[in-house]
């Protein structure tokens, strides 16, 4: 296509279309995007991205990268990998040299690929990645510490496994006679030139943020600039350092105190989401059908030889002293999913060898693109079947999530803490997540629906979303959302009583069908009013004396039942319309006012 206005933006549009589409059929993005990259590609010739960027593809590539390890360390809270940082230590540390040397050797002697070029590969597909590894985990639904420990792996081991391509790279370029040396004076250049620039840039970007040194409005920007600009100047002054200084600068900005970076991190989400789908139809487009056919038999071995000797070595290796029992282990070997990172770095130093006039250079980026294409397609379809055979599923989801964070909805969620249930509230307003937190109730401050709330809420425990807030533009969002990721009669919500009487305020059929929620005109507004005049949330049990139509008549119309427990604790949530009556052994929870109180 000989227009780059038009190329441009074809890669946008078809960039949004396969992210829509991998949410449809719930697998990783990564697999429409290569196949659309390939077909606009290759196949039907349509783009050419040596041709539309020319030299600067790889300037390109190289900062889309760094935005996106940025974006990841993000999330890095140290907190969070209270429990098994021991275990994702060692998969960084012992596990990356484990699949390194095992992926060189299949890689040379089943490809007689030159030792060089194996070791390159090998540390290559070191690599797995959240862009991949997060969607999986939605789907298979591990226990909770075993999503941490693959989530955290896939974030901090990117730009390690991209630190060490840098030095194979490195060591492949240097003269015979010198390399070695050279090698070890590469090694500790960058790494400490990542590690000082990483840490100062980082240190410093928080400083000015906790003192507001930048405008709100410009801190996204400026955030953004800056980190580009650690980024250069740190490969500036040692090639190909950048990756490393980058991660280490989120690092330090996630984990300094008083520094709030949600904002800036939903900022980096949106961008990482555009950035990571349009790179990876570029360099899909960039594969030579030719040379992945040439690639020959020899590339089943390297691919048997990743997913079913290299990943299950390092894990073993890594798995000492963690505690974790051989299920545990043998679902961590087996999802070990490759992503854009791989794909990106891959194609950045074959570009480089190439340029140099290195033989064979070329055949790095058809073999990785294989991988990549395996481990996600493979492990994408059998990663549930697997954990569940191994009885290392996360229990069905029986907790619940209310959005919403006002004094009944606190009351409310106290009392359901007390009767042993999950819950946590959600809410965008920062005082009724302190006042709840103050009650001792788990809270996400936050979209729910953001990605940033993917990767920290633990949505595989809750099997019921509440949606209980007065931000009615917010409310069918976010039903809409959970619906499809929960599926339906999952999601339920107040009644708004001003849509039958207001034809402006009236909501889509399909959303008001979930307007139910507890009984007939039980508003917000009602709620609120109940709790202002003293009303309270307790809990009855029903028994063979006390029947549930005795404890109607007791309370009459000062009561609103909202959950029910029966005798094998299985939950029931009180909806208009659906008839619930509780039986002997059952146990109620409800809201109740005081006698001679008017709502």
């Amino acid at each position: 296509m000989s227009d780059p206005l038009v190329s441009l933006v074809m890669v946008g549009l078809l960039s949004i279309g396969c992210q829509y589409l991998a949410y449809k059929i719930r697998l990783p993005a990564i697999l429409p995007l290569l196949i659309v990259g390939i077909l606009v590609g290759p196949v039907f010739g349509v783009l050419d991205p040596d041709a539309l960027f020319g030299d600067l593809l790889f300037p390109v590539v190289s900062l889309s990268v760094a935005i996106i390890l940025f974006e990841g360390s993000l999330t890095l809270k140290f907190g969070d990998i209270a429990g098994h940082g021991n275990m994702v230590r060692n998969l960084c540390s012992v596990g990356v040299l484990v699949t390194w040397i095992v992926a060189a050797l299949a890689a040379h002697y089943a490809l007689d690929l030159s030792w060089q070029l194996a070791f390159l590969f090998g540390a290559i597909v070191t690599v797995t990645g959240p862009t991949v590894i997060v969607p999986m985990l939605r789907t298979v639904r591990p226990k909770t510490n075993l999503a941490n420990i693959l989530r955290w792996e896939g974030i901090i081991i990117d730009p390690i496994g991209a630190l060490l391509a840098v030095l194979t790279y490195e060591f492949i370029v240097a003269s015979q006679d010198s390399a070695i040396s050279h090698t070890f004076y590469t090694f500790g250049k960058t790494i400490g030139i990542g590690f000082v620039l990483g840490l100062a840039g980082g240190y410093l970007l928080g400083l000015s943020l906790r003192k507001n040194l930048i405008p709100h409005y410009l801190q996204n920007t400026a955030v953004l600039t800056i980190i580009l600009a650690v980024f250069a100047a740190s490969n500036y002054v040692a090639h190909e350092s950048g990756l490393l200084a980058v991660t280490i600068a989120g690092m330090v900005l996630a984990n300094m105190k008083n520094v709030d970076v949600e904002d800036i991190l939903e900022f980096k989400e949106t961008l990482s989401v555009l950035l990571i789908s349009g790179l990876f139809i570029l360099l899909a487009s960039r594969l030579n059908l030719d040379s992945v056919i040439e690639v020959g038999a020899g590339v089943f071995v390297v691919l048997a030889a990743i997913m079913f000797v290299a990943r299950p070595l390092s894990v073993l290796a890594s798995s000492f002293g963690t505690g974790l029992n051989w299920r545990e282990l043998a679902l961590l070997s087996w999802i070990a999913p490759r992503g854009i990172v791989a794909a990106a770095v891959s194609a950045l130093f074959s570009l480089k060898l190439e340029e140099i006039g290195y033989e064979g250079a070329s055949i790095i980026v058809p073999i990785v693109f294989l991988v990549i294409i395996a481990t996600v397609v493979v492990q994408s379809l059998s990663a549930r079947s697997v954990a569940k055979l191994l009885k290392v599923r996360a229990p069905a989801p029986t907790g619940f999530l209310i959005f919403g964070g006002s004094k009944f909805n606190r009351l409310m969620a106290k009392e359901m803490l007390n009767q042993k249930l999950s819950v946590c509230i959600a809410d965008t307003n920062w005082d009724a997540i302190r006042e709840a937190r103050m009650m001792d109730i788990p809270v996400y401050f936050g979209n729910p629906m953001s990605d940033h709330a993917a990767r920290h809420l633990e949505m595989s425990t809750f099997g019921t979303v509440l949606i209980m807030s007065p931000y009615k533009q917010l409310n069918p969002m976010i039903a809409y959302h959970f619906e499809y990721t929960m599926g339906k009669d999952k999601v339920w919500g107040l009644s708004n009583n001003e849509q039958t009487a207001r034809p402006s305020h009236q909501v889509g059929e399909h959303y008001a069908k979930k307007l139910t929620l507890f009984d007939e005109g039980v508003t917000y507004g009602y709620l609120a009013t109940a709790v202002a005049h003293g009303g309270s949330v307790k809990t009855t049990r029903i028994t063979e004396e006390f029947s549930y139509e005795d404890y109607l008549k007791t309370y009459g119309t000062r009561v609103t039942p909202l959950i029910g427990l029966d005798d094998e604790n299985r939950i029931h949530t009180f909806l208009n319309g659906k008839e619930l009556i509780p039986e002997a052994g059952w146990r109620v929870i409800s809201l109740i006012v005081p006698e001679n109180e008017t709502i």
